[in-house]
């Protein structure tokens, strides 16, 4: 199991480059670089040597991973500028604005409490 395991780490180390940036894409002189955020996870198992009946039982995992268009790299006219997926970021924006609005609310309740 362990061997296996490797064998997807390194897998996974030498795609991880070619999975956040695409290939570049010419388009009518504009060369486009698609970029993601990538990310993966993987688990293992292992086997018991048995309990008082002599059984002995086993356990595995497995793995999956996930990939979220964030923009490209647009080079037009020989100038080279992110280009966001707003879709992407409204994506990731409403958590952490929910987030920060929680957080803003306890600190203002904590220093009115304080007064």
């Amino acid at each position: 199991m362990a061997n296996l395991t490797q064998q997807i780490a390194d897998t996974v180390s030498t795609v991880g480059v070619s999975s956040a940036y695409g290939d570049p894409v010419d388009v009518d002189g504009t060369t486009i670089v698609p970029v993601a955020a990538t990310w993966y996870g993987f688990g293992g198992g292992e086997g018991d040597a048995g309990n008082d009946s002599g059984k002995g039982e086993g356990a595995g995992g497995g793995g999956g991973g996930a990939s979220v268009p964030v923009g490209a790299y647009v080079t037009r006219d020989g100038r080279t500028r992110f280009e966001p997926n707003t879709i992407a970021l409204l994506a990731v924006g409403i958590p952490f604005v929910w987030v920060t609005g929680r957080a803003i609310g306890r600190i203002l309740r904590g220093l009115r409490g304080k007064r």
